[in-house]
């Protein structure tokens, strides 16, 4: 399959088939995770956890007992950073025929952290189960989905702009950046709020956050630049798969932002 088709079909799953991974396919999805790079060049130690061994627990997720989490030292784009790693495995994963959904809230954190053995000024912020999905989603599941609109996305002027907020970029006019940019609209998000925003320039696309309140945690870290994370992984893979080269840069362009829009980080499109 090729990314786009793996991003086109991946949904969240939160039942599972009730059937362990077998040790190769744990072996070769920690492998990956090991090596499994972010733009930021910033550590994460990933785990894979067996919910019956350190009594994790999320009252959203049936029929496995397997999740993986990831821990990192609290910094200046460490949210970006891990959504960016984070979401590499979720593809990997579905490339695999595996389920996951991220999980941030709904779970016994408590658990999950010491099982991650969290220390001072690390963040673990997000967790995912890992298993076959099951064959037909359950009641809770599907009423889950139904609730944040889990299928819809906003529409391409919405998101993507030409060199200002106030020029929409429309798909047909997207030319060789509109598989990428669709990777980017077809990315989930925090009950699917979508709160990524992309100007394109020549020779560069600078991502901002449309904030929403009720995003920031206890311990400081943003769940919606976790979110922003995510559409650079999946712009990054878009271009990748085009056989493009790309750098990040964090240097605000000084493009006139709405209201409550944050710059995050610019692509610059090396070819």
């Amino acid at each position: 399959m090729s990314m786009m088709d793996i991003v086109k079909s991946r949904r969240s799953v939160r039942t599972f088939d009730g059937q362990d991974l077998t040790a190769a396919e744990k072996e070769d999805f920690l492998r990956y995770a090991e090596t499994v790079p972010n733009p930021y060049g910033m550590e994460i130690v990933w785990k894979l956890l067996s919910a019956k061994e350190y009594g994790l627990s999320s009252p959203v997720i049936s029929g496995t007992d397997l999740y993986f989490a990831g821990k990192m030292k609290l910094q200046p784009g460490a949210e970006e950073a891990f959504g960016f790693a984070f979401e590499k495995l979720v593809l990997y994963a579905a490339g695999k025929g595996l389920g996951t959904t991220w999980i941030g809230g709904t779970m016994d954190r408590g658990a999950f952290e010491r099982a991650m053995e969290l220390k001072e000024g690390e963040i673990m912020p997000c967790v995912s189960p890992l298993g076959r999905p099951a064959a037909k989603m359950s009641l809770r599941e599907t009423l889950m989905r139904k609730g944040v609109k889990a299928d819809s996305r906003k529409s391409f002027e919405e998101l993507f702009f030409k060199e200002s907020f106030d020029r929409p970029l429309s798909r047909e006019k997207s030319g060789d950046l509109g598989e990428a940019l669709e990777m980017v609209r077809c990315a989930p998000s925090a009950v699917n709020k979508q709160p990524w925003r992309l100007v394109v320039t020549p020779g560069a696309v600078h991502f901002y956050e449309k904030r929403s309140k009720g995003y920031i945690s206890a311990q400081g870290w943003d769940m919606q630049k976790i979110d922003m994370g995510i559409a650079i992984c999946h712009f990054c893979c878009g271009l990748e798969e085009q056989g493009r080269t790309w750098s990040l840069e964090l240097k605000d362009p000084g493009i006139s932002a709405p209201a409550d829009t944050l710059y995050i980080a610019t692509l610059r499109l090396v070819d």
